[in-house]
């Protein structure tokens, strides 16, 4: 799953996770919660899957907004690895609405 994808792959994966968008050598998701303790709540939750998957994300919290970016970095782009985890935050998100 660490093999990059091709821009048709990545077009693919975003049928599937709409709320996602395409942006460099990442996918980008920006989420805005109902508080600042939902999401912190969130984060902690997505650190956790990205530890016992040993895949990170970069996040950053602006006050009820969180932005999610996913680049698989050192093989510099997008992979299997960034679609999966993008599903997986999305399930978490869904856990806030």
């Amino acid at each position: 799953m660490t093999e990059l994808l091709t821009d048709a792959q990545i077009s693919e994966a975003l049928q599937h996770l709409p709320t996602w968008r395409h942006e460099g050598a990442a996918l980008v998701r920006e989420v805005e919660f109902a508080g600042f303790p939902q999401a912190v709540q969130a984060v902690t939750r997505v650190a956790e899957i990205a530890e016992n998957e040993n895949h990170h994300p970069d996040i950053d919290i602006r006050y009820t907004t969180v932005t999610f970016s996913l680049s698989t970095h050192f093989k510099g782009g997008i992979t299997g690895n960034d679609t999966s985890m993008a599903q997986e935050i999305d399930d978490v998100v869904e856990q806030f609405d």
